[in-house]
């Protein structure tokens, strides 16, 4: 079973920065995109970076030049610099990860609980 679990958000002023991971338990044979979700109060889940396996990042067009996603297969974690933090970047940040648990056929689409990030003066 492939579990994701999420660290390093808080509370930050604006301006600040917090770099968040995102690190999978289990066995794994192989990873394929990975990614940062987040959700505000009252809004939908929307996707933030993602990361494919040969290292391509695409990102939200809010946050790109202020965030960056990175990841490291070895030790099954993703991450999220954030920098240049504002408000309305508060949000539960949610990673996910496409991964081939070893022993199995195909892709499994895994989800942490997520993680607060709060941004405020």
């Amino acid at each position: 079973q492939v579990q994701l679990v999420e660290s390093g958000g808080g509370s930050v002023q604006p301006g600040g920065s917090l770099r968040l991971s995102c690190t999978a338990s289990g066995s794994i044979f192989r990873f394929g995109d990975m990614r940062w979700y987040r959700q505000a109060p009252e809004k939908q889940r929307a996707m933030v970076a993602t990361i494919s396996p040969n290292g391509a990042t695409v990102y939200s067009d809010s946050v790109k030049g202020r965030f960056t996603i990175s990841k490291d297969n070895a030790k099954g974690a993703v991450y999220l610099q954030m920098d240049n933090l504002r408000p309305d970047d508060t949000a539960l940040y949610v990673c996910n990860m496409d991964a081939l648990p070893s022993g199995e056929r195909f892709l499994g689409h895994f989800w942490g609980q997520g993680i607060e990030v709060t941004v405020a003066a």
